[in-house]
């Protein structure tokens, strides 16, 4: 097949990454995959002074690599954030908008540029939150492929549509693993920093506080793409670690005993996942991912979303088992991550893109 990926900046996030993962292995799989991206969004002046004013200091045009850096799949950039046309676009079998932003350029695409599709990784607000814009995106007349059972869900439940392909997101185990180890000396426990406010920084933050104070020499752990904000500190008991490399981000996981995640919503989220396939059980609230992948009690625990107090009860609970119950945890965790490959995956999304590829060609012929 010929496959087309239109992105927004795709830079170090985790979606970036899964789209990264599957452009390489299509092209290895022998399909002619392009790319076709938006460059890196930069502030205008009111934006910076809106930042200079809440306390969140002047704004660097800092430049932010991206996971299609060296990957060897065509890509072209356009000169600036702007929709795609067909000038921009290959002939292709499919053509998949990979964010909200990147979708009415999509749907307006001529025919010949391929079958319209979406990649869906989330729902881009808080919950109790509306976006008209990206319910608008939602209504399109695009394919929707999408990486959790809540996102399968969701369309049906919000938007009407039943027709959904569910391609859930893997972990790579060349690249995060762990040896077999056992509990740390210093309980530890891990995390993502992130100023996004659905990522939910603050209430992991909040458990974190009420597990120190039950736990005085706990070590807490976190990691994150941007810096530590003065909007959002981090205590100075947290060890923090701004863009590791990803040999270390694997070392970070393998020091934890438990993996935090606070988040109020995610499409899927990748960090838990990661943790696991370190050997790390996971406590996360009822979000994306985690809800697929998370069995109580057996590789981890789940809380209500916002939920800081439940959160700190089950860290504290990991953080109390003996050696023998966290091992059984750790071993269940590792058996999770490995049990769906990115092969699996990517066999999955073929059979997507064929089956949207059919679909459009049927409806064109009924014209």
């Amino acid at each position: 097949m010929r496959v087309t990926f239109v992105l927004a900046y795709p830079g170090m996030s985790g979606g970036g990454r899964v789209l990264a993962t599957y452009a390489e292995r299509l092209q290895r799989r022998g399909h002619r995959v392009a790319l076709v991206s938006q460059p890196q969004w930069q502030p205008d002046l009111a934006r910076k002074l809106k930042s200079l004013l809440r306390g969140r200091g002047w704004p660097k045009a800092e430049p932010e690599p991206s996971w299609f850096d060296g990957l060897g799949v065509p890509h072209r950039v356009l000169e600036r954030v702007r929709p795609v046309t067909d000038a921009d676009v290959p002939d292709a079998d499919v053509v998949i908008a990979t964010f909200w932003t990147t979708a009415h350029g999509v749907a307006a695409l001529s025919p010949r540029k391929g079958a319209k599709a979406i990649f869906v990784q989330g729902y881009e607000t808080s919950p109790g939150q509306e976006n008209p814009a990206i319910d608008a995106v939602w209504r399109l007349p695009l394919h929707k492929i999408v990486i959790s059972n809540w996102l399968v869900a969701w369309a049906k439940e919000r938007f009407g549509d039943a027709d959904v392909h569910h391609v859930p997101n893997s972990v790579d185990t060349a690249q995060f693993y762990a040896r077999p180890r056992g509990r740390q000396a210093r309980p530890t426990v891990g995390m993502l920093y992130s100023r996004f406010h659905p990522k939910g920084t603050d209430v992991a933050l909040s458990a974190l506080q009420r597990v120190q104070e039950r736990v005085p020499d706990l070590q807490p752990l976190a990691f994150g793409a941007e810096r530590v904000a003065l909007d959002l500190p981090l205590p100075p008991w947290i060890e923090f670690h701004y863009r590791p490399p990803q040999d270390a981000i694997r070392s970070i996981y393998a020091r934890c005993d438990v993996w935090l995640c606070g988040s109020r919503r995610e499409g899927f989220h990748l960090p838990p996942l990661e943790a696991m396939a370190c050997r790390c059980p996971v406590v996360s609230t009822r979000v994306g991912g985690p809800m697929d992948i998370v069995e109580e009690g057996v590789n981890g625990f789940l809380v209500e979303v916002e939920d800081a107090a439940a959160l700190a009860e089950r860290l504290l609970r990991v953080l109390a088992f003996d050696e023998a119950r966290w091992t059984r945890m750790s071993d269940a965790a590792l058996a999770t991550a490995s049990g769906y490959t990115w092969d699996d995956a990517t066999t999955l999304l073929e059979r997507a893109l064929a089956d949207i590829v059919e679909k459009s060609a049927c409806a064109r012929g009924h014209r």
